[in-house]
């Protein structure tokens, strides 16, 4: 009897355990509202700048890091039925949607797991859910085997800290930035601060870094960025004597440099509009490439005849190029403009030209853009100039090209500085000048 009672407590514990791994979905969602992550980038506390041979005075600039790499981000879960939710990733004034989101249990591991697809970028965030944590990687398939540990937890609202140590100074405003590269770059950054907490961006003759948020304890300044595609870590140290500013800045796991800035309300790019041109000898854009169903286009072809057009050179993977393409979509969708034609060529990730078109597919079918996309090349700039041999250079994506109704280039226009920055509201008046300098061109 006895062995009998053994047997069946052997068998039934098994049956339960068989049970457990095969169920497809543990719970219909995660717990709604807050949630703190964190991307573990590294903990090698200190970013040295190695080469500055442009400005030697900057040679061998260090910055101790305190944040060990921690790259910290809040999301809310948001439920729209019993069995409905999604997830808006928040950074400052920005709120990202995520709808595409899967949760149920992992078969190889036995946990409840829960991914984060963030399909325009062809990236996901993995991880298994327990007890109101979330703990898995970040994963980029594109760069190959590129994956940074995440973890998350409910309830937490916060992003780097609960302390509020009464700020040296307030930072608001702008200041002139040096990125201590081997090839150093100059750019602009524009904050803004309430209390301990601080909001703002980086501008660059490419493009802006993105709505940064994050605070100032004392005479030290933390921010940070995550979007699926970007993840940006910005520490500094204030110098109130001269209201300076030295710093660490990393992107991701792969790149981490120092940066150095100085107040001044004054401090300008250079015109976008300077940066990128026409070769000498060369008079107007030509191009052919395919379209997402194969078929090769140019701009001979007989709809770009006698028609303003506007030349987008982007890529999927480029959130700056986003915020330039639902610009594009926005003003398009409420200016029906018949005699003028807007065409994007997507520079991406991929060689293989069957996943370079999958991505431009997904990309134009999710944004519902009314525009066509061409199959362009690699992203790598220097293979893309190579693609486009009238222009000195392809300098940043996304770069935007005006062409009037005789096919002559009014203006080239490099980066994009979007929503995050001031100097998107110039932009855009600065827009409807140029596609009204287009539209007027006399046709030969």
């Amino acid at each position: 009897m006895k062995n009998s009672l053994i047997l069946f407590f052997c068998l039934f514990v098994s049956m339960m355990f068989q049970s457990c791994i095969t169920v497809d979905t543990g719970f219909e969602g995660l717990p709604p509202g807050k949630w703190r992550a964190v991307l573990k980038l590294d903990n090698k506390p200190k970013v040295v700048n190695k080469k500055a041979e442009p400005l030697p005075e900057l040679m061998g600039l260090e910055f101790d890091e305190v944040t060990d790499g921690e790259l910290p981000f809040n999301f809310e879960v948001i439920h729209d039925s019993e069995s409905e939710f999604h997830i808006e990733i928040i950074n400052g004034e920005e709120r990202i949607r995520i709808d595409d989101v899967t949760i149920g249990l992992d078969r190889s591991t036995a946990k409840d797991t829960v991914v984060i697809n963030f399909p325009l970028y062809e990236t996901y965030i993995k991880a298994i859910f327990e007890e109101r944590v979330m703990e898995g990687v970040w994963v980029v398939p594109s760069r190959g085997n590129y994956q940074i540990p995440f973890i998350a937890k409910h309830g937490e609202t916060y992003r780097f800290s609960t302390v509020r140590k009464k700020p040296v100074m307030d930072i608001s405003g702008k200041w002139e930035v040096t990125f201590l590269d081997e090839t150093p770059y100059f750019g602009i950054g524009e904050f803004k601060q309430n209390g301990n907490i601080v909001t703002g961006t980086f501008m660059t003759e490419t493009g802006d870094y993105r709505f940064l948020e994050g605070e100032i304890q004392d005479s030290k300044v933390y921010l940070s960025v995550f979007d699926g595609a970007h993840a940006f870590l910005y520490e500094a140290k204030i110098n109130t004597s001269d209201s300076t500013m030295i710093g660490s800045f990393r992107s991701g796991k792969h790149y981490k440099t120092v940066w150095k800035a100085k107040k001044n309300n004054n401090a300008k790019l250079t015109n976008p509009n300077d940066l990128t041109f026409l070769k000498e000898g060369y008079d107007k854009i030509e191009f052919e490439f395919p379209n997402t169903d194969g078929k090769i286009v140019s701009l001979n072809d007989e709809k770009f005849r006698g028609k303003a057009k506007i030349i987008q050179i982007f890529g999927t993977w480029c959130p700056n190029c986003r915020d330039e393409t639902n610009f594009l979509k926005d003003y398009l969708n409420n200016n029906k403009h018949t005699d003028l034609e807007v065409v994007a060529l997507a520079f991406e990730k991929h060689r293989e030209i069957d996943k370079a078109t999958a991505s431009v597919k997904r990309y134009k079918n999710k944004l519902k853009l009314p525009y066509e996309i061409l199959i362009a090349g690699y992203s790598d700039k220097k293979e893309a100039a190579q693609s486009l041999p009238m222009l000195n250079h392809i300098l940043s994506f996304p770069t935007m090209i005006f062409i009037d109704k005789n096919d002559k280039v009014t203006k080239i226009h490099t980066g994009f500085n979007g929503p995050a920055t001031s100097e998107f509201e110039n932009f855009k008046k600065e827009f409807k000048l140029s596609v009204q300098e287009i539209l007027v061109g006399n046709v030969n």
